[in-house]
């Protein structure tokens, strides 16, 4: 068995499986998926997936069936350490993205876009482009942002298997985007990358927290400034039972803390939640 093919070690974080390991591993990794022609996904792990998944068990279970759980934000990373990896490092999407990106550049990988609209998929292509002269761009489609027709699905999996794309970047946002890549893992011979919101960084339609800021783990912050309406409400509900409840966990490590998940006590109401099926 090779380095790439050997099981990788996880971390349990409220419920949910991450991995511990830098860019270059992770990249080696997906690149060498990538050649074979493989069927696996890739999830980028931050407060707010981890809390979707606490909320909700189906959503936890496609997260934790994913082939690559990268440690994204700050926050997880932070977890990570006072849980005791402290060798864990941030493996931030946007960036491995274009990590990817520049490898598969230079091997002669086909990559695919699928998320976000015409016009911002063409603004990635020419950024894409612009920074990797060589990437093999093969596919991008924008689906429509609403629930696919079985017909309509089974064309965009015919158009991306056909595209020969062996790197399909996935950016149509959390939980979405990684229930369509555990939907598709066996029936599109590539791997898939939840990059959430880089399509929108590498377009220019959202600007991207400053690199200080991000180090800090502040960069909720900034793009709470920058898109008050649409994520007021998932900051406020997500990060402050993530960090009572990491606490939990840090005070009883030798148990994992772990969702009940059939009448969960909100640690902000205290009024009894059900799992949302």
């Amino acid at each position: 068995m090779s380095d790439n093919d050997s099981p990788l070690e996880r971390h349990v974080i409220l419920g949910t499986h991450v991995n511990s390991l830098d860019y270059e591993a992770a990249v080696v990794r997906v690149l060498a998926w990538a050649h074979e022609g493989e069927s696996r996904y890739v999830c980028a792990a931050n407060v707010h997936m981890v809390m979707e998944g606490w909320d909700s068990a189906g959503f936890s279970d496609v997260v934790n069936a994913a082939d690559l759980v990268l440690p994204d934000g700050v926050p997880i990373v932070v977890a990570l350490r006072c849980l005791g990896i402290r060798s864990a490092s941030r493996v931030y999407g946007p960036e491995f993205a274009l990590r990817v990106s520049r490898i598969a550049s230079r091997e002669g990988v086909p990559v695919g876009l699928y998320g976000g609209t015409p016009t911002t998929l063409n603004r990635v292509q020419v950024f894409l482009e612009d920074k990797f002269p060589d990437i093999r761009i093969v596919c991008k489609i924008a689906p429509p942002f609403r629930s696919l027709t079985k017909e309509e699905d089974e064309a965009y999996a015919r158009q991306i298997k056909d595209s020969g794309a062996r790197i399909l970047f996935v950016g149509i946002g959390c939980p979405r985007q990684e229930k369509w890549m555990h939907a598709h893992r066996e029936r599109i011979p590539t791997v898939m990358i939840g990059v959430g919101a880089a399509f929108d960084f590498f377009a220019g339609t959202v600007r991207q927290a400053p690199r200080w800021l991000s180090a800090i783990g502040l960069e909720w912050l900034f793009r709470l400034a920058m898109e008050p309406r649409r994520l007021w409400k998932r900051y406020v509900k997500h990060n402050p039972r993530f960090v009572l409840l990491t606490i939990r966990q840090m005070i009883n490590r030798q148990k994992p803390l772990l969702p009940n998940r059939s009448a969960r006590m909100s640690t902000l109401d205290g009024k009894p939640h059900r799992d949302p099926q």
